[in-house]
């Protein structure tokens, strides 16, 4: 799909997909995404939340997505509540994750062989202090292993890191962002052994 869509040089490190509040979606339908008030960031979101699905005539298609969807609900925090803080306080906090270095620190990298979930989520609980949602492709068929697809930060309001464990009966959204084909992102299984690939085949 990635070739499909002119994305020949896929990044080898992770990029950021979106910065979401929980309850809510499109929350103001007239406040319409302007690249030109980011553009202060581009070469930083050129390259950290990159758009890998679309072809490279329009890379603003994600951003205006995101925006639409998720950001102008975000901005009723004051620290979120322009285009500019909203993408830019994105990159600020996946600047202060790091995701890509402690990965490699705990020793995680792209391989052939196998991880066990259980260890993925251990080391990511031991260097953050909190435990991210994990999602996956399921195994395709005939596979045993699933492949890891997104981490996922959970953040209060006032934008520290928390668990991203539900409590019961609190609602979760739908994640309808990243259909990559037909496959879908789930909560990994801890059980299945689970393939992190250095190339999206």
């Amino acid at each position: 799909q990635m070739s499909a869509n002119d994305c020949q040089d896929p990044p080898e490190y992770w990029t950021i997909h979106g910065l979401w509040p929980d309850k809510t979606e499109e929350c103001n339908r007239t406040w319409h995404f302007n690249v030109t008030e980011i553009k202060d960031l581009m070469s930083d979101m050129r390259r950290y939340w990159p758009d890998v699905l679309h072809s490279s005539l329009n890379r603003t298609q994600f951003w205006k997505h995101e925006w639409e969807k998720h950001g102008t609900c975000a901005a009723t925090l004051q620290v979120l509540n322009s285009q500019k803080k909203y993408f830019g306080k994105a990159l600020e906090l996946y600047q202060q994750v790091d995701l890509n270095s402690c990965l490699l620190k705990a020793g995680i990298k792209p391989s052939s062989s196998y991880y066990q979930m259980t260890a993925i989520k251990e080391a990511l609980t031991r260097f953050y202090g909190v435990m991210p949602k994990i999602q996956c492709l399921p195994p395709e068929e005939g596979e045993k292993a699933q492949t890891i697809g997104q981490i996922e930060f959970c953040f209060t309001k006032e934008l520290q890191l928390r668990n991203c464990t539900a409590l019961k009966g609190e609602y979760e959204p739908v994640q309808d962002d990243l259909k990559l084909g037909t496959e879908e992102l789930s909560v990994c299984s801890d059980t299945l052994p689970t393939y992190y690939p250095s190339q999206v085949q």
